[in-house]
């Protein structure tokens, strides 16, 4: 599917640059050049930028592995995952990997998401029977992740209450689309389980599953309750203090526990950080073939012609076309991150910080997920080839994140 997907960017983005062309464009060829020596480029910097953390946190892990934390986190969720993760051995280090990789994407720390989620799936590739097709634990763990739940939306909140500033607004709470964001990404979370599950035959409706569902909707009520009361840059420390407390109080529990029972914690945190130059290092020409095709869909205006067709078709179904401005955002997430970031400013600054459609582009940019690139670097880790229906998942949570974040603004700005 990667193939097609990516051959189909490659192709479709050289005719409208040849039509362009055509009709006068004699520069569009050197934006296309231009654009992919810039994304080959930056795929580079990416990979060379996760160097340094993938060996950090392969040596937190490390420490967390051989100290016996992993394994216990691995087991209070056993429930849970074996149920959604029928395939994972009990006890296998990869449970402990995903736990701590969801966790990290729940508090929107994607530095830490990413090198636990490049962890988890090495480990999953040791119990894989064919290792060049994605196994069925590997396809749920990344569609999961592609569509996982985020608890606050921390650059999302910073980069409102910035432009608040700059548009002359005051008491802006930037803030308020925390629970539209929280409720987004629940829904886009739920759709991929319900799609893989389906694919892989697994029967949500037990007690595991559902007690998960009752805990975080309490979980998200508690956290509600306690944030909405406070001021918007109150409660943006306060998440960042959450956040941070967080992770470094887990990197102390690891090291503290680990030298407890006697292990040799800086050996074993170089020795994990050994396997984060290889790790980042392999995903290179991965990262580059997706960032190159996305590049040459974006720059010969793809983009731009796939919203005028959805703006027609809405307008021709005699719908309100409010939330079209921000469609891009949604459309370019799955396929860059800072593309897509790039956009909601954009939407922001030209309708306002606090218009409808600047608040449904946070949404969206708060409660999507890119992808391509995940799909890309984590398979590409790991040697993937065949991948199967992860990504037709991974589309499938974001096409139903999308609507739901499209209906909830209307619900809460409409």
């Amino acid at each position: 599917m990667l193939n097609r997907i990516w051959v189909g960017f490659i192709l479709i983005g050289f005719a409208a640059a040849v039509g362009q062309a055509l009709q006068g464009d004699l520069e569009v060829f050197g934006r296309v050049l231009s654009g992919l020596f810039d994304t080959a480029k930056t795929g580079f910097d990416i990979a060379l930028g996760l160097v340094g953390i993938m060996s950090l946190w392969l040596g937190i892990m490390k420490i967390g592995e051989r100290g016996g934390l992993i394994a216990v986190f691995g087991r209070l969720v056993a429930p849970f995952f074996r149920r959604i993760f029928p395939d994972i051995p009990p006890g296998h280090p990869a449970g402990g990997s995903i736990v701590m990789n969801f966790s990290a994407n729940l508090l929107g720390l994607d530095n830490a998401a990413t090198p636990l989620g490049l962890k988890a799936m090495r480990e999953l590739q040791e119990i894989n029977p064919r290792q060049d097709v994605a196994s069925n634990p590997m396809i749920m763990f990344l569609v999961l992740n592609t569509a996982g739940i985020t608890l606050i939306p921390t650059s999302v909140i910073a980069i409102r209450q910035s432009l608040a500033i700059q548009q002359g607004l005051t008491n802006f709470n930037a803030a308020d689309i925390f629970l539209p964001t929280l409720l987004g990404t629940f829904v886009s979370f739920c759709a991929g389980l319900v799609a893989v599950a389906w694919w892989q035959r697994i029967n949500l409706f037990c007690r595991p599953v559902l007690g998960f569902f009752a805990g975080f909707a309490a979980l998200t009520a508690g956290l509600y309750l306690w944030l909405r009361g406070m001021p918007p840059e109150q409660m943006a420390h306060t998440i960042g203090f959450l956040g941070s407390a967080v992770i470094v109080s887990l990197i102390a529990l690891f090291v503290g526990v680990a030298a407890w029972r006697r292990i040799d914690v800086y050996e074993s945190f170089v020795d994990g950080a050994k396997e984060g130059f290889g790790v980042a290092i392999q995903i290179v020409p991965y990262l580059i073939a997706m960032l190159v095709a996305i590049s040459v869909f974006r720059t010969t205006g793809c983009m731009d012609y796939l919203i005028g067709g959805i703006r027609a078709g809405v307008l021709a179904l005699g719908l309100d076309d409010a939330f079209v401005p921000a469609l891009p955002v949604g459309l370019m997430k799955t396929l860059s991150g800072s593309g897509a970031r790039g956009l909601m400013v954009d939407v922001m600054t030209t309708y306002g910080v606090d218009s409808f459609q600047g608040r449904l582009a946070a949404i969206i940019q708060g409660s999507t997920e890119t992808t391509f690139y995940v799909l890309a670097v984590y398979f590409g880790s790991v040697n993937i080839t065949r991948t199967r229906y992860a990504l037709a998942g991974g589309l499938i949570a974001d096409a139903v994140g999308l609507v739901a974040a499209i209906f909830i603004a209307y619900a809460f700005y409409g």
